[in-house]
């Protein structure tokens, strides 16, 4: 089947949609019980999406991979992502060390954005799980990601996809430079929004 086809499917759509069901489901619970245990609201947001052919075909192309339903399956990691966002990094991690506890899902690959950002000045963590996923008696493993981030995280990603065909005209060139700039800028901002936290909490 052609892999086009094959992301129509009801059953692939439900199965994805399901997966986000079951991670949103995880983050809620564990947003109340840091809720109940730090004294505040911990997650400000959620988002999810289905990952689109056009991406998909791109980023298979990207890793010199053939566009089959096999290459997707295994080597895209983020068909189906779910987003939380929050006001403080060590939410960020908090949250993460609470998912891969669980027992009844698998954590396949983490990467650190936030200690180690991309070049472009990116951060975020992302964390790859395997999920159970049950649709007419087919039961079965499916991979999504969850991306953790602040508020300024999530500000500054937003504005590098809405530039990053700018960013490719050589007329542009001081683009990356000026975003890379306000990626280190905003790193500053959390950090010290993060101490400020912790000074008050300490009164």
């Amino acid at each position: 089947m052609e892999l086009r086809d094959f992301l129509q499917q009801e059953d692939f759509i439900v199965k994805c949609q399901w997966g986000i069901s079951f991670m949103n489901a995880k983050l809620q619970m564990i947003n109340a019980e840091l809720g109940m245990r730090c004294g505040r609201k911990v997650i400000h947001s959620y988002s999810s999406r289905i990952k689109s052919y056009e991406s998909i075909a791109a980023k298979l192309k990207k890793k010199g991979q053939e566009e089959s339903v096999a290459a997707m399956e295994e080597h895209v990691n983020d068909l189906a992502g779910v987003r939380a966002v929050c006001t403080y990094t060590d939410d960020l991690y908090r949250i993460g060390e609470m998912l891969c506890a669980q027992p009844d899902m698998r954590l396949l690959k983490k990467k650190d954005y936030i200690r180690n950002p991309k070049k472009s000045g990116y951060r975020s963590l992302h964390l790859i799980f395997q999920v159970p996923v049950s649709v007419q008696e087919d039961a079965r493993w499916m991979k999504i990601e969850v991306q953790l981030r602040t508020g300024a995280m999530d500000y500054w990603a937003g504005l590098d996809y809405q530039l990053q065909y700018k960013k490719e005209n050589r007329g542009a060139k001081n683009i990356s430079r000026e975003l890379k700039a306000y990626a280190n800028a905003i790193e500053q901002i959390d950090s010290k929004v993060l101490e400020l936290r912790k000074r008050i909490e300490a009164i």
